[in-house]
């Protein structure tokens, strides 16, 4: 009856007045506070009053059903399909819509859409990568600032190969503690790329040495991200190094130098093909023949096997409290076991540059603590 009156008295109403009467209405049906006719009664109102002219109107139902698990679905399915302010409440908060809507609602909405539907409170893992599949910049970094997102290792990868030029989506990833290694190295790739074809690099030092600059720099960035990639995610990146064509004799060769012997061993296990289990015990006491045999399949020339069965030797010293030693002094053991004949040699070269970046980390490390005290 009450409905009914109200059905009557909307036609000459002033705009807030028929807001206010509509959120008082769909608060009543949330609230269960009608009798069983009156609520049929009142959900055929509110589906009438969602083609009232004024957005207000609209809006005020959206406030009132957005967060109710039984406001009318077909009124709330509507409201999220309204235009933006009075869809928006409805597209982050309510319940009722299913990852199939919200899925659909990514692929055919606009940048807000997809971004309001990635602020959600919870976003399901096939909801998140759908935003990551098809999702514009701005839905991707407010996805990943989303602490109730459950985001796959893939989607992670998606976003990174699609937006990772992009300044604001790099940093939101590189910020999430989730992000797989190889999407990493990715990421570093770009902004290595990104500074080459600045203008300003190029003005200032040649294009050659921009792109020289860049390799060295990815290079040694790559070496600070083994350090802080769980020996679970090794493989992952090193089959990503392999794709890129990264993983070559002399980063390996470098891995080494610094010790990196855990990201060495998945490298040898990765390229030889021999079982993890053999690979670390040749490593932590593996003779000189057996490690060579290792090396070779795992296509290391011979000219690298003495230089690594050097510098391996001192990190299973070190390893056993025998020795002091870091990534200086193995290095300049490297170097010392080539002798003069091949001083000039390619190897030679590489090792002086990992000896003398070495010197200088050193270095800086000591003028910082000098400053410091």
């Amino acid at each position: 009856m009450i409905v009914a009156h109200f059905l009557k008295w909307i036609d000459t109403a002033r705009v807030a007045e028929r807001a206010a009467a509509a959120a008082a209405l769909a608060h009543a049906y949330v609230q269960k506070e009608l009798p069983f006719e009156d609520r049929c009664a009142a959900e055929a109102a509110l589906t009438l009053l969602l083609d009232d002219p004024s957005a207000k109107v609209r809006l005020a139902m959206a406030e009132a059903l957005s967060m109710s698990r039984h406001a009318p679905l077909q009124v709330v399915s509507a409201l999220a399909s309204d235009q933006p302010e009075v869809a928006a409440l409805v597209l982050a908060r309510s319940p009722l819509l299913t990852d199939s809507d919200l899925i659909d609602r990514v692929a055919a909405g606009s940048a807000v859409t997809q971004k309001l539907i990635a602020d959600r409170p919870a976003v399901s893992m096939a909801l998140a990568a759908a935003i990551a599949e098809v999702g514009e910049p701005e839905a991707c970094a407010a996805l990943l600032a989303n602490s109730g997102a459950d985001i796959a290792s893939l989607s992670f990868r998606r976003m990174a190969e699609r937006h990772g030029d992009l300044a604001f989506v790099r940093e939101a990833l590189i910020a999430d503690p989730r992000l797989p290694s190889d999407c990493r190295h990715m990421l570093l790739v770009k902004v290595g790329e990104a500074l080459k074809r600045s203008p300003l690099v190029a003005a200032l030092i040649g294009p050659a040495r921009a792109e020289r600059v860049m390799r060295d720099a990815c290079v040694r960035a790559s070496l600070t991200l083994i350090e802080g990639t769980r020996a679970q995610e090794h493989a992952a990146l090193i089959e990503h190094l392999r794709l890129r064509g990264d993983l070559t004799a002399s980063f390996l060769i470098r891995t080494v130098a610094h010790g990196k012997v855990d990201f060495f061993g998945a490298a040898m296990v990765a390229l030889s093909g021999q079982a993890e289990a053999r690979v670390r015990a040749l490593l932590a006491g593996g003779n000189d023949m057996a490690l060579s045999a290792l090396f070779r399949n795992a296509g290391l020339s011979a000219a690298t096997h003495k230089v690594l069965l050097v510098a391996l030797k001192v990190w299973r010293e070190v390893a056993n409290g025998k020795r002091v030693a870091g990534a200086q002094e193995v290095s300049w053991l490297m170097l010392k076991e080539l002798g003069e004949t091949q001083a000039a040699s390619d190897l030679a070269g590489l090792l002086k540059s990992i000896h003398i970046e070495a010197l200088r980390d050193n270095a800086r490390r000591h003028a910082l603590a000098i400053a410091a005290a």
